[in-house]
């Protein structure tokens, strides 16, 4: 096991208005090792700054995207970004090798719950086949891409009391993906990253 930096691309265009996102991004900032960039307030008008973004890239191990989902996709600072930084011979193409071997996914928030994201549910697709679009940026990039770490129905989640636990989960596996106990073969066929965490729990129950 060898320790791995970990880098949160948060992108949330209504901080204000987040409820889930926001306690997401202040734990992360507290796990030793991650490296939190908050997109909308480093780029507020969207000059994003290639050179500084792309040794962010070299300099981690895992790269994540934080967002909460917009129309099936991400913020629009997440395209922006990719357009921008994931250039021609630096993420792909002759010579385009400084990503391969990283480790990608995406955190995310969606407003729905999860039964309408099947293929007879209100969504029609899974959250995974709506990611495909950044499955293949990571397979095109050459990195690993695992399932994303998902919250639904986050609209209500507040008044339910899932917020906490939620969190709770995100700082966990950050620490796991620090430290690099996560096992990518393993957690990359899971429909969600949260399936795989509670895989290890009952795991390290079962041997107590």
């Amino acid at each position: 096991m060898m320790s791995q930096k970990v880098l949160v691309l948060f992108a949330h265009p209504s901080q204000h208005r987040s409820e889930v996102n926001k306690p997401l991004y202040n734990a992360a900032k507290q796990v030793e090792g991650v490296t939190v960039i908050d997109l909308y307030h480093e780029y507020p008008t969207f000059n994003i700054n290639i050179d500084r973004e792309q040794q962010r890239l070299v300099e981690h191990d895992v790269i994540i995207f934080q967002f909460p989902l917009y129309w099936y996709s991400t913020p629009a600072i997440l395209k922006e970004w990719q357009d921008l930084v994931l250039e021609y011979g630096f993420a792909y193409g002759t010579d385009g090798h400084a990503l391969e071997g990283k480790t990608f996914f995406c955190a995310l928030t969606a407003g729905g719950k999860a039964e309408a994201y099947h293929a007879d549910g209100y969504n029609h697709f899974t959250i995974r086949e709506l990611l495909y679009p950044l499955e293949q940026m990571a397979g095109l990039t050459g990195m690993h891409y695992l399932p994303p770490f998902a919250l639904f129905g986050s609209r209500t989640a507040l008044e339910e009391n899932r917020i906490p636990a939620h969190v709770d989960k995100w700082r966990d596996l950050l620490e796991k993906l620090v430290t690099g106990v996560i096992e990518r073969e393993v957690a990359a066929i899971q429909p969600k990253l949260n399936y795989y965490l509670e895989s290890l729990h009952n795991q390290a129950e079962a041997v107590k």
